[in-house]
């Protein structure tokens, strides 16, 4: 992948700066190596969060990212995880990676205002949870942002790593009486030989997530096979 006009490194072979280049211990493969670029975008939501033993974590969007912002909250010694997505298999997958419950988003009614289904998504989900020490939204949407504050328990923290609309509606008056801190991730920084020594360890595991694989022949089916989202498709690799 990459932005025009650069090329990307969808090919055989790439020739890259050693100084940007790190190299993987025997016992972690390149598939999993794949993984350390995703990987660090938790280790890095989760520093920002300052995800400690014992704390109750929400996520949402049980994709690539929120599930390893699972594992790494996991790793960081979190006490209870819960994800939630509006994809049912996605939610199946996770019940056996790295979190403890599963809550099924609806979508806004016809007619209701973003924050009104805010509010009312929040309720329903605090029927059951516990506000949470750190909610970490990778979605993006407006209406799980504002989840994300009202989620958070007083004094709690919510941490931004999906990237939505430039500019949206957030409940401000929950953030300065609750005393929500709100902080925004810019994909990671410095984290890499945190998350390999992660993957070397046995700390995160993130084999599982790799459910699809194509030979560098078969790319755009595999683009296809992501963009159609079917069987249960979490990580579709391409081997060169």
């Amino acid at each position: 992948a990459a932005t025009p006009p650069f090329d990307g490194t969808l090919c055989n072979y790439y020739r890259h700066a050693s100084d940007f280049c790190y190299k993987l211990p025997d016992n972690v493969s390149l598939e999993e190596g794949a993984l350390i670029e995703p990987l660090s975008v938790g280790v890095h939501a989760a520093h920002r969060g300052d995800i400690r033993p014992g704390h109750h974590v929400f996520i949402f969007g049980a994709g690539p990212v929120g599930l390893l912002c699972a594992a790494v909250a996991k790793a960081s010694g979190a006490g209870h995880i819960t994800i939630a997505d509006l994809v049912p298999s996605r939610l199946e997958f996770a019940k056996s990676y790295n979190t403890d419950s599963q809550v099924l988003l609806e979508k806004p009614t016809a007619g209701e205002s973003n924050y009104d289904f805010a509010r009312r998504m929040s309720q329903t989900i605090l029927q059951t949870e516990e506000p949470a020490d750190v909610v970490i939204d990778c979605s993006g949407a407006e209406t799980c942002v504002q989840m994300s504050i009202l989620l958070a328990k007083n004094g709690g923290c919510v941490v931004l790593v999906g990237m939505g609309a430039s500019v949206q509606t957030v409940p401000i008056s929950e953030v300065s009486a609750r005393e929500v801190d709100v902080r925004g991730v810019f994909r990671y920084c410095n984290t890499y030989p945190k998350a390999i020594k992660m993957i070397a360890s046995g700390a995160v595991d993130v084999k599982p997530l790799i459910t699809h694989k194509y030979s560098l022949e078969d790319a755009v089916k595999a683009f296809e096979h992501v963009k159609e989202g079917r069987d249960g498709a979490i990580k579709v690799q391409i081997l060169g």
